[in-house]
């Protein structure tokens, strides 16, 4: 049987991030609400996502979401501190437009995924269980907690295949929304 890069790349990130949750930094951490978001505005929290620098480099993500159709979600972090609906380059109004693109201090503008050497906003697919619950933690290495604070943490419905085509990795809207605390 033969498996798809981002299947085998998910369940690696799935068995690093489970042995890192038991060893994080607890002196640093934070904890980002997660907003359903449309083109009118910002609504109510579906959840948090904890952030903790992970001993093993890069930083821990641990969702505590619920309300969600069961599946995988595209995960990133956009480069800026909203997550306010905005005009899109067709001039309508956008969910969490105003959060920009994924975070890409090194403008490589490519998308490939959190192991590759694209976007450092690239973050391992969002997982939602049967219950409708999002609580597995993901582990992006190549992130730090100084690159995560004042910045969009973005759930995209539809899932992420890391790659350019189709537009960053086939991602659909912008679902929920939380900004990370300076």
């Amino acid at each position: 049987m033969r498996y798809s890069a981002p299947l085998t790349g998910v369940a690696a990130a799935l068995l690093l991030a489970t042995t890192a949750s038991a060893q994080t930094n607890e002196s640093e951490s934070l904890e980002v609400n997660m907003h359903e978001v449309t083109s009118k505005g910002v609504n109510d929290a579906l959840g948090t996502v904890t952030i903790e620098s992970s001993e093993f480099g890069g930083v821990l993500l641990t969702p505590s979401i619920t309300g969600l159709e069961p599946g995988i979600y595209g995960f990133h972090l956009h480069e800026n501190p909203s997550c306010e609906p905005a005009e899109n380059d067709d001039g309508e109004m956008t969910a969490a437009q105003a959060a920009g693109g994924h975070y890409d201090p090194d403008n490589t503008d490519t998308h490939q995924g959190p192991y590759g050497e694209g976007h450092l906003g690239d973050l391992p697919v969002l997982t939602v269980n049967d219950d409708g619950e999002a609580n597995l933690p993901v582990l992006a290495p190549r992130l730090s907690m100084d690159d995560i604070t004042d910045r969009a943490l973005i759930i995209h419905e539809g899932g992420d295949t890391y790659e350019d085509e189709p537009h960053l990795g086939g991602g659909g809207a912008r679902m929920l929304c939380g900004v990370t605390p300076s």
